[in-house]
């Protein structure tokens, strides 16, 4: 049997991956979840848009994979900005299972946010803007400035780049959420160097451990100083 061209135990490891990352699925947001799961095949046929493309990949190290950020959220209703989406990770899940999160992606290009806006119609989500520009050209643009509750990105920058880029966009206690692989020690080491700078402190860094694989990355949180 399936549920949007998707097999139900497929479904039944994403909602079993998402409860090992606290995020509990109802009906309504798996049978979303297949849309995207349907599409992003489809899509990926002909653009690049994940490069773990069987159904068993896309739903763990995709869909799962971006719901580890979930529980770090803090503000599951404010202003999130996904920035160097690409597929829509780790947004798009993200907003799936937060219904009330008001969402921006930003993807530089075209056939991209082509396949992004698709989603976001297909799967009827509202509250989300995608805007089609690199990252760096928002940076200054006074709409952008201390705009937003919570800042994510899925190993699209260096985190000393991401500092500066949340520096800007966040408001005054707002968080930059960055995945990052196993061992991000050099990386963190680097962006010491521009905490100050920035108005930034490091929050948390934690383990997460992808279920039903042997993945692991740390979730590293920093926070926007209030003054």
């Amino acid at each position: 049997m399936s549920q949007g061209g998707v097999d139900k135990t497929l479904l039944h490891t994403l909602s079993e991956g998402a409860a090992a990352v606290g995020v509990s699925l109802g009906q309504a947001e798996l049978e979303l979840f297949a849309l995207y799961h349907r599409e992003l095949l489809l899509w990926n046929r002909r653009i690049n848009l994940v490069s773990q493309s069987t159904s068993k990949e896309i739903v763990l190290r995709h869909f799962v994979d971006s719901l580890t950020a979930a529980s770090s959220i803090e503000r599951p209703e404010g202003l999130l900005i996904d920035i160097g989406s690409g597929g829509g990770f780790p947004g798009i899940p993200l907003r799936i299972a937060l219904p009330e999160l008001k969402l921006t992606l930003v993807e530089s290009l075209r056939k991209k946010t082509s396949f992004l806006a698709h989603i976001v119609r297909t799967c009827s989500l509202d509250n989300v803007t995608i805007i089609r520009e690199r990252i760096n050209a928002l940076i200054g643009e006074a709409a952008c400035a201390g705009a937003f509750d919570t800042v994510i990105s899925r190993a699209a920058f260096k985190l000393p780049e991401l500092l500066r880029m949340a520096s800007f966009l966040l408001k005054p206690e707002g968080i930059l959420i960055a995945l990052k692989g196993p061992d991000p020690k050099e990386e963190m080491d680097e962006a010491n160097s521009v905490l100050n700078a920035a108005g930034m402190v490091l929050a948390t860094c934690r383990d997460s451990r992808l279920p039903a694989t042997n993945i692991t990355r740390k979730i590293i949180i920093y926070r926007r100083l209030s003054s």
